[in-house]
């Protein structure tokens, strides 16, 4: 097995709704399937059992390939906290995990977002070069997360997504 390490992602983002809104967003798979890695007309499978030991999945279909992202929840509480496994099992075995914390503010709430990132260390690789690839994934997830929390809060606040057009 290849050699790893891990990298922490921290984000957090402020919506206009209650905190139950943005948790049913995050557990619910009629929501899940518009915004989480995946989008309302490429997705083909969107399930969610939000309990500890459920699991979760969703199956995005694009230029003729299946995406599949899958996990179980470890941790549930409504509306506050969330935590769960991600992996993408046709790119690798390793999971992450996440954890979504959401704090209702006086208006609104903040969501808090980790994300334990896998790093796949390449043969001979000094700390510089592990240094960097922590740097470039953290990077990567961040920009794929951007977006999707960019869907998540027009769902949440408006209702639905305007996906544009590439």
């Amino acid at each position: 097995m290849a050699k790893t390490s891990i990298t922490t992602l921290n984000m957090k983002r402020k919506f206009n709704v209650p905190a139950e809104k943005v948790f049913d967003a995050w557990t619910k798979a009629d929501t899940i399937k518009k915004w989480m890695f995946t989008m309302e007309h490429t997705n083909k499978v969107a399930k969610s059992n939000p309990r500890v030991g459920g699991t979760w999945e969703v199956v995005d279909h694009r230029d003729g390939k299946d995406y599949r992202a899958i996990g179980e929840y470890k941790l549930v509480e409504p509306p506050a906290k969330l935590v769960f496994t991600f992996k993408m099992p046709q790119f690798s075995d390793l999971e992450d995990d996440i954890t979504v914390e959401i704090e209702s503010l006086e208006s609104g709430c903040e969501m808090i977002f980790t994300q334990e990132i896998n790093v796949i260390h390449e043969k001979d690789w000094t700390t510089e070069d592990i240094q960097k690839a922590h740097e470039d994934w953290k990077k990567d997830t961040e920009q794929g997360w951007h977006y999707m929390f960019l869907g998540l809060k027009e769902l949440v606040e408006k209702g639905n997504i305007t996906y544009p057009s590439f």
